[in-house]
């Protein structure tokens, strides 16, 4: 069964490189509390990024490189349809202690074998684990 494609969202997966090694920063859903990574609604006037890149802000507080990749697309079922989710990186530069979410949303730092763990969606972890071994290399 294809399913069709009702809209889109774009994702980011925020990281940085410490003398710890590589982390990721998870933030927890809304309603249910879950850890994920910022994501939203591509904007009309915004590339696939850089609407990530705002969600990233919004929700986590942090901002980051325009250099990125994408690392894959996931297919979600919500009530109002089919999601095909975009999901890029984003190597945080700063963290902001006042964000518009801040008060709604927990964020915290993993490294890749915890995020593995805690995160809600397992696209989002074979993600996390590509760009852990990505970075490895580099």
């Amino acid at each position: 069964m294809k399913l069709e494609i009702n809209f889109s969202q774009s994702a980011v997966i925020p990281y940085r490189l410490c003398k710890k090694g590589l982390e990721i920063l998870l933030i927890t859903s809304l309603k249910r509390k879950h850890w994920i990574v910022p994501k939203g609604y591509i904007e009309f006037n915004l590339t696939p990024f850089e609407s990530a890149k705002k969600e990233a802000y919004e929700e986590a507080g942090v901002l980051g490189s325009n250099e990125t990749f994408e690392v894959g697309t996931f297919k979600l079922i919500k009530p109002i349809g089919t999601c095909l989710i975009k999901v890029f990186t984003m190597e945080v530069h700063e963290v902001l202690d006042d964000y518009p979410e801040k008060n709604d949303r927990k964020r915290k730092w993993f490294t890749p074998e915890e995020a593995l763990e805690a995160i809600a969606i397992p696209e989002i972890g074979e993600m996390i684990k590509e760009l852990n071994l990505k970075l490895k290399v580099a």
